[in-house]
């Protein structure tokens, strides 16, 4: 190991340590106060239904565990969105859990929440997943509901979804173990069955305060809308359980009995690990985003044995195309190189820059591994496309659009995972979340953005100072480096993982080393649902 090595791995390390401090303050939900009261209730945790919930000794795939972080902060802030979701096995199949977490604001609903249930059950509905909801909210967060109620991709989407997936066959399992008032009553009732918590669990239209209100009947909420009155009287809800156990107990029984699903036939053989040790990739990856590494030595350390099959090896080297497995499935690679290379014609490629060969080589690779019906996995750290004289006059405007083109159309699973840079059009061409990846993750290295935070910033410094001198104000060289400190430090916390994350444009931030988990994982919730769109490249100029 060199010096180097050494100092990339302290670095990595330190990002990671960074993750999981965050992660750990995000479990805590509403905190140790807020806890005390649910669990006063006799309830369990939302956290602790998961786990409760899910076969012993499997894996769980958190989606959206950054969701809002850092916002809200007027209201006291909503972690986790106020909301847990993820892919778990419940009696085995593979299921979609949302969970609301009631030490945050009663869990009620924020926007933010509103788009991590929406991206949760867009992910069972590509993958045909079925969802059980563990349902304990207060409703819409009333201060901000303008933010929530009326657009197209708020609260009312969420039961559009209730309605299409039913349609589709997907199972949706209803448990309701808190508090399920007002528009939210609609998410359990339009699943294809509704379990109750006596005691606890209560759901109406409009809580007794309202009632009040609005025509003068005292009543309480129990008589109003609890487990006796929902099973014995309106026939609302389909099961009565005397505790959050037996409630858990009785989704697993019923998982138990659900029909296996369609298979997509993605190809599985048994699973091997990398040859090469999986821990390389902390002094591998180098401690600032410009510097170059070999990607390729990333790759040998993701898939089985170490192995890919590069597909035009010598040409197009500004991005790796190759056929791997990982954890046994078949995948199709679309990595971008990030060391500086030499080609055949003398020429010197930079890192992480997609060149007009590179570009034709991976719409072709894309495009072979549509035909063997291969799920494709990109590896992002590009800066953007090839610009300059040499590069229009070759065409890389084409290119590019051929790549983009390619990806877009593409009808085989994609998962992306972005390890250094996604800046511009290059956060596009190789899938970046605007392209429909079922899953999409960072790593702690991530950034991501129109371009490099150097460049962003003094263009940013230009504009501010030409803003000032147009009102006649000359700024002093003192005052143009605190401008450029000030513009720079912004600029980087946005193109943090963290702020994608807490926006919902990536699914998380995860340990390298969770990668292979979170790419088998995928495949596997792919495979629920079969391909039956044909690929079509479009009117590509070949």
């Amino acid at each position: 190991m060199n010096i180097e090595f050494n100092k990339n791995e302290d670095i990595n390390k330190q990002f990671l340590y960074e993750l999981k401090t965050r992660l750990k303050k995000i479990f805590l939900g509403g905190g140790e106060k807020a806890s005390s009261k649910q669990k006063e209730k006799g309830k369990l945790l939302a956290r602790e239904r998961i786990k409760y919930l899910v076969d012993k000794e499997s894996e769980w795939l958190e989606i959206g565990a950054f969701a809002a972080d850092g916002m809200y902060s007027e209201h006291g802030g909503c972690p986790s969105a106020g909301v847990i979701t993820g892919i778990g096995y419940v009696s085995g199949r593979q299921c979609m859990i949302i969970a609301n977490d009631a030490t945050v604001k009663a869990g009620a609903w924020f926007p933010m929440t509103a788009k991590k249930n929406l991206r949760a059950q867009e992910i069972a509905i590509e993958n045909r997943l079925p969802v059980i909801y563990l349902v304990d909210s207060a409703g819409v967060f009333l201060p901000l509901q303008d933010q929530i109620f009326p657009d197209k991709e708020h609260f009312g989407r969420i039961f559009r979804n209730n309605a299409v997936m039913s349609s589709m066959g997907i199972v949706q399992i209803s448990a309701i173990m808190g508090s399920c008032v007002a528009g939210g009553a609609y998410l359990p009732i339009m699943s294809d069955e509704a379990m109750i918590v006596e005691g606890t669990g209560s759901v109406f239209l409009a809580g007794s305060f309202l009632v009040k209100s609005a025509i003068g009947e005292d009543v309480d909420n129990e008589t109003l809308g609890g487990a006796s009155t929902h099973c014995e009287i309106s026939g609302v809800t389909d099961y009565k359980h005397p505790s959050d156990k037996a409630c858990l107990d009785s989704i697993c029984k019923v998982m138990g009995m659900v029909g296996a699903p369609l298979s997509a036939g993605f190809d599985r053989i048994k699973p091997l690990k990398p040859f090469k040790n999986p821990e390389d990739i902390y002094g591998l990856i180098p401690d600032s985003r410009e510097k170059p590494y070999d990607m390729l030595e990333i790759i040998h350390r993701l898939v089985d044995n170490s192995e890919l099959e590069e597909y035009k090896q010598l040409y197009g080297q500004s991005i790796i195309c190759g056929l791997g497995r990982i954890d046994g499935w078949a995948v199709g690679i679309v990595a971008n190189q990030r060391k500086v290379i030499k080609t055949k014609k003398g020429e010197m490629q930079f890192g992480g820059v997609i060149y007009s060969d590179a570009a034709d080589k991976a719409a072709r690779f894309i495009m072979n591994c549509n035909q063997k019906k291969i799920p494709l996995v990109f590896l992002q750290d590009v800066t953007g496309f090839m610009v300059g004289s040499r590069s229009e006059q070759g065409g890389i405007i084409k290119d590019g659009a051929k790549m983009v083109n390619v990806v877009a159309n593409s009808v085989v699973p994609k998962f992306t995972i972005i390890i250094g840079n996604s800046y511009g059009a290059g956060n596009y061409a190789m899938c970046g979340k605007a392209y429909d990846p079922r899953l999409i993750f960072a790593w702690p290295s991530a950034k991501i953005a129109v371009m490099g935070a150097s460049t962003a910033a003094n263009t940013l410094l230009q504009m501010e100072k030409s803003s000032l001198a147009a009102k006649g104000k000359l700024i002093t060289k003192e005052k143009e480096e605190e401008l450029l400190k000030d513009i720079s430090e912004r600029y980087n916390e946005q193109t943090s993982p963290y702020y994608a994350a807490a926006n919902l444009w990536v699914d998380g931030v995860i340990d390298p080393l969770e990668t292979r988990k979170v790419i088998s994982m995928g495949i596997e919730a792919a495979n629920h649902s079969p391909v039956t769109k044909l690929f079509s490249a479009g009117i590509i100029q070949t």
